[in-house]
């Protein structure tokens, strides 16, 4: 019971505190110690104590993902310092019109996302042009993390086809293809980025309506009286990262965004090199973002390593996989409370399907639905405000405040996924 409270606890402690906006490598390690205190797990002693679990989980993070989160954030900054972000915003305004800049950043998340790009890479690679599509509309900026998480979190990551970890999980386990359940995921899919899009945008209208605009701050690239670069040499590179991303993915997995995003970096760098205002300021500032973003999400990912070695952890787990009832919608909860738990998508599938996998199947629920079901689920909870995505993007990448940015982002991210799951439940039942 005292380990249930600390589990509980500590989760409800780190959500506060993140929406407070007290820094992450504080507040993590501390709630993990509050979690692993009333677990009993020791702090120094022992073959298993907190700071060996804790920095087991940090540390792993940031070796699995250092290169992607550099490569991703140069990307980014290229693109900044260069004018191409600029040229490219410029010019889907003067295609689309000034209304349509959430659409652009929503669609430019999506192709990438849907092409292999990891949503954690995709948010450094958008920034740039958001901040200047929202600028050039006069948009209230602490929309553009729930611009960025909506193309990249919630309809593509999980959809059929997806090359997205969430969407190839299911297959290791299930012996499923990554098209699994194809048809519901498409209706899924299509009613999730429409109504998602309109409530983004009508929760958007609403904050113009009340005088909201945008507002520019010390420390945001300056639009210099210069000659910007044609904006085919800004998508040019976008393209090259999409193209290496889908070239390499079956035979590099992860390691494939490594040869992406460096393909992007030398793509922008070759082709925008006269245009470059100031190359190595821009490289100093893509480091020590990339180590700050990495930093804020292996810290979670530490809290999450504790809260995974507690006898909370495995009784909650137990409890969520042998729910009574229909077993679709037993699987539904138990991976998305598992991934609320862990804040990861991928952590909360990983942890049950193991479990409710091989139960399900021998009951003779079809493993396609089962599937899409597990990987539409774990696209919902995941996205509370301690996830590693959701701080990343919120805090390192867009410099926002939590408490300003994150009420937007979970209503397309944890609600619209949590409305297109019960839909793809009914279609199944059905």
């Amino acid at each position: 019971m005292l380990s249930m409270i600390g589990l509980i606890g500590g989760l409800v402690l780190l959500i506060i505190l993140t929406l407070r906006g007290m820094n992450l490598f504080i507040s993590a390690p501390l709630c993990a110690v509050v979690v692993a205190l009333c677990s009993g797990v020791p702090l120094l002693t022992g073959d298993v104590n907190f700071v060996s679990a804790y920095m087991d989980g940090f540390a792993s993070f940031v070796a699995a993902w250092f290169f992607m989160f550099l490569l991703g954030s140069m990307f980014g900054k290229f693109m900044e310092d260069t004018g191409a972000a600029d040229s490219v915003a410029r010019w889907i305004i003067n295609k689309l019109g000034r209304k349509q800049a959430v659409l652009a950043v929503v669609l430019a998340c999506a192709i990438l996302t849907y092409g292999g790009v990891s949503v954690f890479v995709v948010a450094f690679s958008v920034y740039p042009m958001a901040l200047s599509l929202f600028k050039d509309a006069n948009l209230p900026r602490r929309f553009i993390p729930a611009a960025l998480a909506f193309g990249s979190v919630t309809f593509t990551m999980t959809s059929a086809g997806s090359p997205e970890i969430q969407n190839w999980i299911p297959v290791k386990y299930l012996g499923t293809s990554p098209y699994a359940a194809w048809e519901v995921s498409l209706v899924v899919a299509v009613l999730m980025a429409s109504f998602g899009y309109w409530w983004l945008k009508k929760i958007i209208n609403r904050a113009v309506a009340n005088g909201e605009q945008f507002e520019a701050r010390e420390g945001d690239p300056i639009l210099l009286e210069r000659e910007l670069p044609s904006p085919i040499s800004g998508l040019i590179p976008l393209l090259v990262v999409l193209g290496l991303s889908f070239t390499f993915h079956d035979t590099l997995q992860q390691n494939a965004l490594i040869v992406a995003l460096l393909g992007g970096v030398i793509a922008i760098a070759v082709i925008n090199f006269k245009h470059f205002h100031k190359p190595q300021t821009a490289i100093h500032e893509a480091t020590t973002g990339a180590l700050v973003a990495i930093g804020n999400t292996a810290a979670v990912v530490g809290f999450g390593s504790i809260a995974k070695i507690t006898p909370a952890f495995d009784t909650a787990v137990n409890a969520m996989t042998s729910l009574p009832g229909n077993e679709l919608v037993g699987a539904a909860v138990a991976v998305s409370v598992i991934a609320g738990l862990t804040g990861s998508a991928s952590g909360g599938q990983a942890i049950a399907l193991p479990e409710v996998g091989p139960h399900y199947m021998a009951a003779g629920v079809n493993p396609e639905q089962l599937h899409r079901i597990v990987s539409i689920s774990s696209g919902a909870l995941d996205s509370l405000p301690h996830n590693g995505y959701v701080v990343t993007t919120i805090r390192a990448i867009c410099n926002e405040k939590h408490s300003a940015a994150y009420w937007a982002v979970a209503a397309v991210t944890v609600v619209v996924p949590l409305m297109g799951l019960a839909v793809a439940i009914g279609i199944f039942i059905i």
